[in-house]
């Protein structure tokens, strides 16, 4: 079964059995394809090289295909995650509990965004500081979670910034544990 148009007369293109196997994986990852299959992170797709031979696979068509690929395997990779694993229990004390929270926060790492381009750095790191005050409970002006969903920041072009869906997926998860830190009654110190 021929996935994508071959190249015509003595011209190359990409393996088709490669890309078919690719492919394959790709779509066991999302879910359309045997489960069997070894699964395929985005970036994997994104550095994928293919050998040519006459008669391939027209590489533009299989190109444009692995990007669409790729946009719904990020997808997929930032599914809702629950931050907060654990709540506050007789064992762990609900400060306690903020704390690992606040130490989750501070230890986020996120992609660069792409070709140079992405939420401004500095901007994003400070709203995190204050994400990370407001949890522990340090700050006189906290940060409520109403401010959590309205957040907006400056992209850059040239100088590196964070992928801007890494950076929206986290604080949609890091909005449930700041609302147990500021209820809609008041925050709770």
């Amino acid at each position: 079964m021929n996935r994508f148009p071959r190249v015509t007369g003595l011209r190359s293109g990409y393996d088709p059995l490669e890309v078919d196997t690719l492919i394959a994986r790709i779509e066991a990852t999302l879910g359309r394809g045997p489960q069997e299959l070894r699964p395929v992170t985005a970036d994997e797709v994104r550095r994928a090289t293919f050998a040519v031979r006459r008669r391939g696979y027209k590489e533009m068509a299989v190109d444009f295909a692995l990007e669409a690929f790729v946009v719904a395997l990020e997808t997929k990779q930032r599914a809702p995650v629950r931050l907060a694993f654990t709540e506050p229990t007789e064992h762990l004390r609900r400060e306690q509990w903020f704390e690992e929270q606040a130490a989750r926060v501070e230890r986020v790492a996120f992609r660069p965004g792409r070709m140079g381009g992405g939420y401004s750095e500095d901007s994003v790191d400070a709203f995190l500081d204050r994400i990370v005050a407001t949890l522990r409970g340090t700050t006189d002006q906290p940060l409520r979670p109403e401010e959590l969903r309205e957040a907006s920041f400056p992209t850059v072009m040239v100088r590196p910034g964070y992928l801007i869906q890494d950076v929206d997926a986290f604080l949609a998860e890091i909005g449930e544990v700041l609302e147990q830190r500021w209820p809609s009654r008041g925050l709770v110190r």
